[in-house]
C-alpha cells in the first residue's frame, strides 16, 4: 500500500469520527438557537454551527480530491 492511499484512508476515517462526535453538540446548539432567536448567546452558537458546516464541507472536498488523486496514481 502506498503512502498516499494510507493518508487518504486515515484522513477520511479520522474526519468522519470527528464529525460524528461533534454532531450531537451541534444538534443541541441548533435547538438552542431555534428556541432563543433574540438571545445574544445564540449569535456565538450560530457562528460555531456555521464553522462546523464549513469545516465539514472542506473535509468532504479534500476527501474527494484525495480519493481522485489516489485512483489517478494507482490506475494511471
Amino acid at each position: 500500500m502506498d503512502l498516499l492511499l494510507l493518508i487518504t484512508i486515515g484522513f477520511i476515517i479520522i474526519g468522519f469520527v470527528v464529525l460524528v462526535s461533534l454532531k450531537k453538540s451541534m444538534e443541541s446548539k441548533v435547538a438552542f438557537i431555534k428556541a432563543n432567536i433574540a438571545n445574544e448567546e445564540s449569535s456565538t452558537k450560530a457562528k460555531s454551527v456555521i464553522g462546523w458546516i464549513v469545516s465539514a464541507t472542506a473535509w468532504g472536498i479534500v476527501s474527494i480530491i484525495l480519493i481522485v488523486w489516489s485512483f489517478h496514481n494507482h490506475f494511471g
